[in-house]
């Protein structure tokens, strides 16, 4: 843990098919995945003063998870998101369609993860059925534009992302307060940036 989170509690959710949850089916559906979470932070939250935290197809499912918790009078202090442009904004490219090879290439130009693994065929066997899981759940959110949260909105993005001129959509989806700030860096830039976004994340508390 940095030093700027010293004084979080974090707790890290997991989807059927990772981490812990292994043994369970993947889902590809985005609502199933939002309820699930939101069934989770229901039942290990010990305290009503909280900030949900998620980046790339995380931050989707923690604004669609926040609606969940404000429709049961449950609010955030701040909904952080950073690696996505939010709802609404997809690639043009399904790439969760495509071939091993393509989405392979796909996975490279977003940086984060490995040669080592990219190039180890065993250890992609394993986890490109999961990645691709997770850029389709991402292509099925629906969340129309006049659903807004009331809850503030801090969103971050790399200066590289392929639509990071697009992060300002996220303050269309809240009622309230919202600011953003964009880094240095790829999609994965909450890797090389990680002490500014954790101050960032820990001065919005």
């Amino acid at each position: 843990m940095t030093p700027s989170l010293a004084d979080f509690d974090i707790i890290a959710l997991e989807l059927p098919g990772r981490g812990n949850r292994i043994k369970e089916p993947l889902t590809k559906d985005f609502e199933r995945a939002a309820v699930d979470f939101h069934f989770q932070v229901l039942r290990l939250l010990t305290s009503r003063d909280f900030i949900l935290y998620g980046h790339s197809l995380g931050a989707l499912l923690a604004f669609r998870v926040c609606q969940l918790l404000e429709d049961r009078n449950i609010s955030p202090t701040y909904l952080v998101v950073t690696g996505n442009p939010g709802p609404g904004i997809h690639p043009e490219k399904q790439l969760h369609e495509l071939a091993d090879n393509d989405f392979i290439a796909e996975l490279r130009n977003l940086g984060g993860i490995p040669e080592a693994i990219l190039e180890d065929t065993d250890t992609l066997r394993f986890f490109l059925p999961i990645l691709r899981s997770d850029f389709e759940l991402a292509t099925r959110e629906n969340m129309e534009r006049k659903t807004r949260i009331n809850t503030p909105i801090y969103a971050m993005m790399g200066d590289k992302e392929e639509y990071v001129n697009e992060i300002t959509n996220w303050k269309n989806f809240t009622t309230v307060e919202f600011r953003f700030k964009i880094l240095e860096g790829d999609h994965f830039f909450i890797h090389a940036q990680a002490e500014r976004v954790t101050h960032a994340i820990n001065f919005f508390n």
